[in-house]
């Protein structure tokens, strides 16, 4: 997965409204990022039956504890790792659309 210190920039920052309530700050699509730290996470905040997924904090955003975990417990509010991609891959794809509007083959 994703690596501290590591650009990746927000591909989906469609949030339900729940999380505009509880986060002081959601990413926004299209902005580079840096991770801080990624492991694993939940996938439904509050759900019965959460399931498991890759939490990732950003250098950029800080928010407060989860407050659906127990006290002892409680980590920062995080974002599902599918909500990003590294910029090298943007950056790359970037390039390639670049070379073959310009008629460049490699």
């Amino acid at each position: 997965m994703f690596e501290a210190g590591e650009k990746i920039i927000c591909i989906n920052d469609t949030f339900e409204a729940l999380h505009r309530k509880i986060y002081r700050e959601l990413p926004k699509k299209g902005t580079v990022y840096t991770v801080r730290e990624c492991s694993l996470g939940r996938l439904k905040t509050g759900a019965t039956n959460p399931g498991v997924s890759y939490r990732i904090l950003l250098e950029e955003i800080f928010n407060d504890l989860d407050p659906y975990m127990e006290e002892e417990m409680a980590e920062e509010l995080g974002f599902r790792s599918d909500r990003f991609a590294p910029v090298i891959g943007i950056e790359e794809q970037d390039q390639v659309k670049n070379t073959e509007a310009i008629g460049v083959n490699y």
